[in-house]
């Protein structure tokens, strides 16, 4: 009876700390690259200039964006777009109803979609 209740209480604490795992262990941003050849071509996210390649963008992940590299009077458009990332939603479903609450609400459920942009301006 000891070890049914000791296995009982393993598994509540278990699942207890997966709750949210989404937001909790990938948080709500995401990190994308962006490299040019040549180097140095300005980059804008959403119409606001960020740097010049190559950089690192920090993302939220429940938004999409649209990302211009240009250089040299050539540019490229990407749309990077959310996607809802099934294996986050499985975990939080499997774990009750906070933590899908939490992750939809927090955007953590999302990824970036293209996760890194490598562009050619020559």
């Amino acid at each position: 009876m000891k070890k049914v209740i000791a296995t009982g209480l393993l598994c509540a604490a278990l699942i207890g700390g997966l709750s949210s795992c989404a937001t909790i262990i990938k948080g709500t941003e995401q990190t994308v690259p962006v490299a040019s050849t040549p180097e140095g071509a300005e980059v804008l996210v959403n119409g606001v200039s960020y740097g010049r390649t190559p950089l690192q963008l920090r993302l939220k992940t429940n938004q999409s964006y649209t990302i211009v590299v240009r250089a040299d009077g050539k540019e490229r458009i990407f749309n990077v777009v959310n996607r809802v990332g099934t294996l986050w939603v499985v975990l939080d479903v499997l774990t009750g109803l906070v933590p899908v609450v939490v992750d939809a609400a927090t955007g953590a459920w999302y990824e970036l979609d293209p996760n890194s942009i490598n562009v050619n301006l020559e």
